[in-house]
């Protein structure tokens, strides 16, 4: 009926979103290259046909992905799918390191940038045990009482919720984590928290990994009996204070591609990056 030619993409967008959310809905997402003429197309076009304003409430427009200071393209031979990156490393590392930067902000992806990513979440994770296996607790570890960290608490809640809050900024958000991290570890290691702070604490995390998904999603890797075994032996020679046997043992480890690290609570084996 309208001759040569058919109906757009601008048209073809509106329609669909008219069909499955109706005429207003609350979020619309894209990157920055399609605020014009895209998405302004659909707003003039849906709120014409329907008369109410505005067609969405919040508009979430993101940055755009390069690769080692490129723009990302196949005929570069730089391109990366979702699917590629996780056969290589976890969908935790992916989340985390999209939720580094700010949505508006362009995000550069290199190899180097996704090992600092493992390394935060590592420090992420020894704290997370500390919490969930924490020290013999001290009966009164601060001069006013079990008051302290409760109240810093409700500082890193207040800091994280005026973050979220500001255009969803998520790096300053997982900023104030790790000066939390940073403030309270030292505590832990001393033995100067209860079992009600350090409850409270993990209750904190989970209530914003409901937003962030990296935080309780640690991959459970196997360690063979084999390196198991070693560890034990580590472990038993370095309170015989058989130090250099257990440094042979340590580098066995490495060669077979395992890192151990000695914690108040015992030692962790990890595998080596």
């Amino acid at each position: 009926p309208w001759g040569y030619g058919r109906p757009g993409w601008h048209i073809e967008d509106t329609a669909i979103t008219e069909k499955y959310f109706g005429f207003q809905y609350d979020i619309h997402g894209g990157a920055r290259d399609l605020i014009f003429p895209h998405h302004e197309a659909e707003i003039a076009q849906m709120e014409a046909i329907s008369g109410k304003k505005p067609l969405v409430r919040y508009w979430f427009h993101t940055g755009f992905l390069t690769i080692n200071g490129q723009k990302m393209s196949k005929s570069l031979g730089n391109f990366i799918t979702v699917k590629n990156f996780l056969q290589k490393h976890s969908a935790r590392v992916l989340r985390y390191f999209v939720l580094k930067s700010h949505h508006r902000s362009p995000i550069d992806y290199s190899e180097k940038i996704i090992k600092q990513a493992q390394k935060e979440l590592e420090r992420i994770d020894e704290f997370v045990e500390k919490l969930q296996k924490p020290l013999p607790l001290q009966s009164s570890p601060f001069p006013q009482g079990r008051g302290r960290i409760k109240v810093g608490m409700g500082r890193f809640q207040k800091q994280f919720e005026k973050a979220m809050e500001d255009d969803f900024n998520t790096p300053k958000a997982i900023a104030v984590v790790f000066e939390m991290i940073r403030q309270i570890n030292p505590l832990l290691d001393k033995g100067q928290t209860t079992k009600k702070e350090t409850k409270e604490i993990l209750e904190f995390f989970k209530s914003i990994d409901q937003f962030f998904g990296f935080i309780f999603k640690k991959e459970k890797i196997k360690i063979p009996k084999e390196v198991r075994d070693l560890v034990k032996k580590r472990e038993r020679l370095r309170k015989e204070r058989k130090w250099k046997e257990a440094d042979r043992i340590r580098e066995k480890l490495k060669k077979m591609g395992w890192e151990v690290k000695d914690t108040p609570q015992g030692p962790e084996v990890r595998l080596r990056d």
